[in-house]
């Protein structure tokens, strides 16, 4: 420790923070067992046991809320996960440096945007009185209401979010691209295959690992705001969508904000989903390491 001591100042304000938003908070995994009473306070509030877990259970608009974030989590995945793969394989067939520059310029900008403001963007473009209805108004077409539509309203959080993270999700990648040994494309050129062929026997399998890791993570998030981000979802949904945008995370917020004093059952369904996501989490990895992969230990 004294020779690198250093580089243990550089990880410090790190292990301060997992210290604090991390492990300190789960002090207040209690209250999951509890029947929070404010003048006790959580360590002096009565223990009751898994009676706030069997509520929960017992509740339809948990089992929706549930039913919501596995289907979210898994669309995801479909048709989320695979396309910054896609844009980085292809960003980095091109050649002009100055051309791969503006692109990923273009795709990486709007992850800087809130989701308030891109919340915003959408209903000024798709709400009821949005320039999309306004055209279609316009053009004697009937006006199509987006986002109070439950049929339409996933694939409005799918388009979104690619929208907005697609480029992010690509600089992983296209880091893990740049250290592929150059001398290996020569070899592959020399011996004539193409820049297809290039692509699908040198840069695919040295990004296998990369993906494999990043599959696993997201795996694990999958009760984590359907696999993606609680900002979205609680910017866009509306009760008119809850059948099909409620999630476990905004289940939680309406439940402990809105509703009031449900600590307990609010901090039931938190570890519930937490539990959830580690069984995820350790299932992924084993599959991966028995497909030959390293997984994440």
């Amino acid at each position: 420790m004294v020779e690198y001591k250093y580089m243990y100042v550089l990880v410090f304000p790190l292990l301060v923070y997992y210290v604090l938003f991390e492990y300190v908070p789960l002090y207040g995994l209690m209250l999951a067992f509890k029947e929070f009473n404010f003048a006790k306070g959580i360590w002096g509030s009565d223990w009751v046991g898994l009676a706030n877990f069997k509520e929960i259970f017992l509740l339809d608009d948990f089992w929706i809320a549930f039913r919501n974030t596995i289907v979210i989590a898994v669309g995801r995945l479909v048709f989320e996960f695979p396309v910054p793969i896609v844009v980085a394989l292809l960003l980095n067939e091109v050649r002009r440096m100055g051309l791969k520059k503006f692109y990923q310029v273009v795709y990486t900008f709007p992850h800087f945007l809130s989701w308030v403001i891109v919340s915003g963007i959408l209903v000024n473009f798709l709400g009821t009185f949005g320039v999309l209805n306004q055209l279609l108004d316009l053009l004697g077409f009937e006006k199509v209401a987006l986002l109070v539509s439950p049929e339409h309203f996933r694939g409005l959080i799918y388009g979104s979010s690619l929208w907005k993270d697609m480029g992010w999700g690509t600089i992983i990648y296209l880091a893990a691209i740049a250290g592929i040994n150059p001398a290996l494309y020569e070899a592959a050129g020399i011996d004539g295959a193409n820049r297809l062929q290039q692509m699908i026997h040198i840069t695919w399998p040295s990004l296998k690992s990369t993906v494999v890791i990043l599959l696993i993570l997201k795996i694990g998030h999958t009760m984590s705001s359907g696999g993606g981000g609680f900002d979205q979802i609680f910017n866009l949904y509306n009760p008119a969508v809850y059948e099909k945008a409620d999630i476990l995370d905004t289940y939680v917020y309406r439940r402990t904000f809105a509703v009031g004093n449900s600590y307990g059952t609010s901090t039931a369904v938190g570890l519930f989903k937490s539990v959830v996501n580690f069984v995820l989490l350790a299932a992924a990895n084993r599959a991966a390491k028995r497909l030959g992969q390293d997984g994440l230990y």
